[in-house]
């Protein structure tokens, strides 16, 4: 069974790699100009063990409580952990103590608790902000307005211990991604005006990689695509 599901993450792997590789080449870029965050949500630590031993260097978890305990079990692989998911201000010292990027910053409260949790750890943590992709006035996904992401980013570059490496950014639901990481690419050169250095652009998942890496996507955060589809929780 555990070869068999080896095979199976092996195949997904090649698969999604041969994706970005096509997606990158289309838009005029190499392929190793994107990379690849396997998000691991409801899958086991056994899965991380295979995803690693496949030379999958970035793992993605969205979950507290689950991405603590699988970053505590896989210790000793290496990996670089992304905590992608909406971040309660609570939780917040709690993930810096254990992720190595937080792209879910949207907004200033959780700076200090970010710090706070970094500067326990002793360890400079990389910073994201997660722009909001829907359009004005309607609820959608997480994310901090367009209009007040430069200056949150100022806010991180002053705080101990965070370093302000990009944005993240989610396609609205129900919409066609394209024209959202339209938006999202004026954005991003907006920003890159006065901040030059972050220049990690998160965007794109399993259903729509290749419209994000088409619009200057530097890493995808790819789960089902990998790993197949997800366990039920219970």
């Amino acid at each position: 069974m555990a070869t068999d599901r080896a095979d199976e993450i092996a195949a997904g792997l090649a698969e999604t790699r041969e994706r970005v590789a096509v997606a990158a080449k289309a838009a005029g870029r190499p392929a190793d100009d994107v990379h690849l965050v396997v998000v691991t949500k409801f899958f086991p630590a056994s899965d991380v063990r295979i995803l690693a031993g496949l030379g999958v260097t970035d793992v993605g978890e969205n979950r507290h409580q689950e991405a603590a305990a699988k970053a505590a079990e896989c210790a000793d692989l290496g990996l670089r952990w992304h905590y992608i998911g909406g971040l309660q201000s609570n939780k917040a010292a709690a993930v810096a103590g254990y992720a190595d990027v937080v792209e879910s910053v949207d907004r200033s409260s959780l700076l200090p608790r970010l710090s706070r949790g970094a500067g326990e750890r002793g360890q400079i943590l990389d910073v994201l902000l997660q722009v909001s992709l829907d359009p004005p006035g309607r609820e959608g996904r997480a994310g901090a307005d367009p209009g007040d992401v430069r200056d949150l980013a100022a806010e991180v570059e002053a705080t101990d211990g965070l370093r302000l490496r990009g944005l993240m950014a989610v396609a609205p639901l129900g919409e066609e991604p394209e024209p959202a990481f339209v938006r999202l690419a004026r954005i991003r050169e907006d920003f890159l005006v006065e901040y030059p250095e972050a220049t990690v652009l998160s965007a794109g998942m399993s259903g729509d990689l290749e419209q994000a890496i088409a619009h200057g996507a530097t890493h995808v955060r790819v789960g089902s695509a990998v790993l197949g589809q997800r366990p039920t929780v219970k």
